[in-house]
């Protein structure tokens, strides 16, 4: 991949297509970038003009009289492959590509000119964003290559000064909305570092520049805007990096729509679309998913003031004045799974000191208005965060009148060195400005959403849990290479389709118990192998041209005694083809909770297993949770947490729970499959698993493989 520090922190930046009219896109890039103060050159580079805001023009990159970092190309769309070209040969390093005209139109012409400066920029090992971009702003070297207005003569500066650290960067396909993210968090006082914009991602794209700032090491949290990934294993990889690094990305996925599925012959395939597939990526790897620009902004903002310490687990107390304020917010903390709990007796002891008849210190602590104004907010906030039941505070307050906070701002900043537990406000009334800088200042985030403000803390509090546990989870172990060697051989010398079975056998390889069943060729073969087994039997047709055995009647159930097992062997074989292969004759498993796992080869990340619950509703209401393989324990089971269901497994309405160890253990090894195989496997189906009572294990019922 090429440096992206030409790209980013150029010393000398060219402008292609420069104009002085204000109200045209080329004029305008070169009033935002003159309007910061960066500390490079700018030239402007025009055939049509002497000079530009009272800077020389140059009629090519190759004239400017020092060597050009960056070119900023905005000209027409049939002349950049020519002019990106030139600025290789003029030993550019970088191009910021704004023009519009290329993949994005319909027709072949734009994607025919995108080709060419894919090309171009590898000949050169150039730097490229776009095309189709809005170009980028690095605040922390004033530089602002765009047109957009969030970031034309601002009233703020592009950071705030006491800032050092907690930098946000927005990466986004699109232009209007990467800056849409700066716009809604600057009044917020966060510090973005870089707001970057990649358009069609001709040559780098939104991971690679997630890559680079990873290593560059000035970026604590990042916000993204994805319209597609290209290459699934690429974010797998960046999420891992990011997720080690500590350093969250807030993302939004648009396209979410599995309207234009392909029809699937399995269950797991029908349910793991796309979108599924990319919320098991996410969770994985810690990816938190956005629902709009204002609450991925609050997200941010409780990491960029607080990611150095992380609650420690989801117990929050809750500070205000407002009893109703109070009670709404511990509502949203429960909604996101945070856990407000009753405070100690200790806590409650020192805070009743203040707090008149009508107060309660319980939690949440309604102190009154009476109480915090004698404590204030802070005082308030340390003396709840004291507690040894929390984990985190909240502080409700009404943050309109800003002569409240600037009274305790000493206080406020002391709290802030004083204690390692995150404490975010959130005002219910609309909140001025000077109240976000006083909080910022002391180094504390303000909400005005109670809602977001939850979730940021609830995201925090599960991205802390959920790294430990990545970190350190031990390295998976693979099959033995016989092993796999062997599976291979045989996957590859079967059909397109594998019945029951073929498809046991691969996975008793990997340590998957499989029930007491034989292949029957005929109906007295089929009593014989039934009278071997204790207990009644099932009977189902093995043909890979039968995919699904009930709907065609090829599927007996509780068989007993050799009469049943006659009639009912013709009454399966009844659909019967050429490629029939005979009839399993099966134990009949024991009742349990019915559940549903697979594998399906997405089309971007490749194999992924699903796990979810069973039973004949599974298409209609689904609950399943997608991953990509391989899994440890730790991983399966944080799967299974996905689950809505999840609780039914622990046993309800007298009933006991059921042997989750053994489900785990089931999801890992056939992980280590997927893991193994899943280059090979479209779709692998094991429907259903039952799971038996606790210490009585799964049996795997049913079971198809399709091959890519």
């Amino acid at each position: 991949m090429p440096d992206l520090s030409a790209l980013l922190w150029p010393d000398v930046v060219a402008v292609i297509g420069a104009s002085p009219e204000p109200h045209i896109l080329r004029g305008r890039i070169m009033e935002v970038m003159l309007s910061h103060d960066y500390k490079g050159t700018v030239y402007p580079i025009s055939r049509s003009h002497e000079e530009i805001h009272g800077r020389r023009c140059y009629s090519s990159v190759d004239k400017v009289p020092e060597q050009v970092d960056l070119a900023i190309l905005i000209i027409p769309a049939e002349f950049v492959p020519t002019t990106l070209a030139a600025c290789g040969e003029a030993g550019v390093r970088a191009a910021q590509i704004l023009t519009s005209g290329f993949s994005e139109e319909s027709g072949d012409g734009g994607a025919a000119l995108e080709d060419e400066i894919r090309a171009i920029a590898k000949r050169y090992d150039m730097a490229v964003f776009g095309p189709n971009s809005e170009g980028f702003a690095n605040s922390l070297n004033a530089l602002c290559p765009t047109f957009s207005p969030a970031v034309d003569n601002t009233e703020l500066p592009l950071l705030p000064p006491w800032r050092q650290d907690g930098h946000i960067t927005v990466v986004a396909q699109s232009g209007g909305m990467g800056f849409a993210f700066y716009d809604h968090g600057r009044p917020k006082e966060l510090p973005f570092n870089y707001i970057v914009t990649t358009g069609n991602e001709a040559c780098l794209g939104t991971l690679d520049v997630v890559d680079y700032l990873l290593d560059e090491g000035k970026t604590d949290a990042f916000i993204l805007f994805m319209e597609d990934v290209k290459h699934g294993e690429r974010l797998i990889q960046v999420a891992e990096k990011a997720l080690k690094a500590g350093k969250p990305i807030i993302l939004t996925k648009i396209g979410t729509s599995d309207a234009g599925a392909r029809a699937a012959a399995s269950h797991t395939a029908s349910l793991a679309g796309s979108y599924q597939a990319y919320q098991g990526v996410f969770q994985r790897y810690g990816i938190i998913e956005g629902g709009d620009t204002e609450e991925m902004v609050d997200i941010a903002a409780a990491f960029s003031y607080h990611g150095r310490n992380l609650p420690k687990g989801k117990r929050v107390g809750i500070c205000t004045a407002s009893g109703g304020g109070g009670g709404w917010m511990a509502d949203l903390c429960v909604s996101a799974g945070l856990e407000v709990p009753e405070l100690d007796a200790k806590t409650r002891a020192t805070i009743d000191a203040y707090l008149p008849a009508y107060g309660t210190s319980q939690n949440p602590i309604d102190a009154t208005a009476q109480a915090v104004r004698v404590t204030g907010y802070g005082g308030l906030a340390r003396m709840a965060v004291a507690s040894d039941v929390l984990d985190a505070i909240i502080t409700v307050a009404s943050c309109r009148n800003p002569a409240v906070l600037q009274r305790e701002q000493d206080d406020l900043n002391a709290l802030a060195k004083e204690t390692d537990k995150p404490i975010l406000f959130c005002s219910y009334t609309q909140p001025h400005p000077d109240s976000t800088r006083i909080l910022s200042q002391a180094g504390f985030p303000l909400f005005g959403n109670m809602a977001n403000c939850a979730r940021a803390m609830a995201e925090m509090a599960d991205y802390r849990q959920l790294r430990e546990r990545f970190l350190a989870a031990p390295k998976i172990q693979s099959s033995d290479a016989g092993i796999q060697d062997k599976v291979a051989a045989q996957l590859a010398a079967a059909g397109p389709v594998l019945c029951e079975y073929e498809v046991k056998p691969l996975l008793s390889a990997y340590g998957i118990a499989t029930g007491d069943e034989a292949l029957a060729a005929n109906s007295d073969e089929a009593v014989a192998l039934a009278a071997k087994i204790a207990g009644p039997v099932a009977l189902k047709i093995q043909s890979p041209d039968i995919l699904h055995k009930t709907e065609a009647g090829g599927l007996a159930l509780n068989l007993v005694g050799a009469d049943a097992v006659h009639a009912a062997y013709d009454q399966v074989m009844a659909p019967a083809t050429k490629a029939t292969r005979g009839v399993l004759v099966q134990a009949m498993a024991p009742k349990g909770h019915e559940m549903i796992l697979g594998i399906n080869h997405d089309a971007t990340f490749g194999p992924m297993l699903m796990l979810g619950f069973g039973g004949i509703y599974v298409e209609v209401n689904p609950d399943v949770a997608l991953s990509p393989v391989p899994l440890d324990r730790d991983a399966a089971a944080g799967l299974l947490d996905r689950l809505r269901g999840r609780a039914l497994l622990d046993g309800v309405r007298g009933e006991g729970p059921a042997d989750i160890e053994a489900l785990v253990d089931l999801v890992v090894k056939l992980s280590v499959f997927a893991a193994d195989h899943g280059e090979v496997i479209g779709e692998l189906d094991l429907n259903p698993v039952l799971v038996h009572p606790a210490g009585q294990g799964v049996s795997v019922v049913d079971a198809l493989l399709i091959k890519r």
